[in-house]
């Protein structure tokens, strides 16, 4: 963790009704259950999304402070977004932090010329009005935390000034991918431009290339365990910290 990333834990041993209570979608592998499981470490008690609770279930066995959404979150499906929210009011009563984890895979050799745009679509549904419907189901109850956090999991592949991995480096690669997070790095900015005068904040953050595919490391992906600290970061901001922001790392990335 950088100098830039300190998280506001919580008080120690808060009274049960006060623990700060954690969704991360798509969470049942890789970074989205890394992410929890750090996020538990700092005392929050986690809930993992995903569209199989039995998955879900399985990977937090052994997970101290994560437990399982026990019904099916689907984020392209607004009926099951309503069911999840009810089943966190009717089972935690409270949600305090939203990491928007959920995307479609990469088609890393897809251009804009070249795409199916059916594939596309299906990308920005998930990646794009996923993140936006999840967020909207989710602020009844996040407008009632005293700290209301909302990450929304990015990529440099959505900036156009990341030398590495940004829209020019790429030479118009995984296109849809590239444009969905492009997308959501601007819906990030319009969200917390409209919540400015509440205590919702809401960032970006990209995780740099993570191994959350088998083969990926192979490739130079670095461990979900490095790239995880930069969401929780993120997610555990004081209330002086950053609103709309594109990071990686805890430091700032343009976009």
């Amino acid at each position: 963790m950088t100098h830039h990333q300190r998280a506001a834990s919580p008080a120690a041993d808060p009274a049960p009704g006060d623990v700060p209570v954690a969704l991360v979608t798509g969470a049942a592998h890789g970074l989205g259950l890394e992410v929890a499981g750090q996020l538990a470490r700092h005392g929050i008690d986690v809930l993992l999304g995903a569209r199989d609770p039995g998955k879900a279930e399985a990977a937090v066995r052994g997970v101290d402070g994560v437990g399982a959404l026990p019904v099916p979150l689907d984020i392209t499906d607004q009926d099951s977004v309503d069911l999840a929210v009810r089943t966190i009011e009717a089972t935690k009563g409270r949600l305090d932090i939203l990491v928007n984890n959920a995307a479609a895979r990469p088609n890393f050799d897809e251009t804009a010329t070249g795409a199916d745009l059916r594939s596309a679509a299906h990308v920005i549904e998930v990646d794009l009005f996923g993140t936006w419907r999840m967020t909207i189901g989710a602020l009844p109850l996040l407008r009632r935390s005293p700290r209301p956090r909302v990450v929304n999991v990015g990529s440099g592949a959505g900036s156009h000034s990341d030398d590495r991995y940004g829209m020019a480096a790429a030479n118009g690669r995984y296109a849809s991918h590239a444009i969905a997070k492009a997308a959501v790095n601007a819906l990030t900015a319009t969200l917390a431009a409209e919540l400015a005068g509440t205590a919702i904040l809401v960032n970006a953050v990209c995780p740099d290339v993570t191994a959350t595919v088998p083969g990926a490391a192979a490739l130079g992906a670095r461990p979900v365990q490095e790239s995880a600290p930069g969401v929780v970061w993120a997610a555990t901001l004081p209330d002086d910290g950053p609103r709309g922001g594109f990071h990686r790392d805890g430091e700032p990335l343009g976009w």
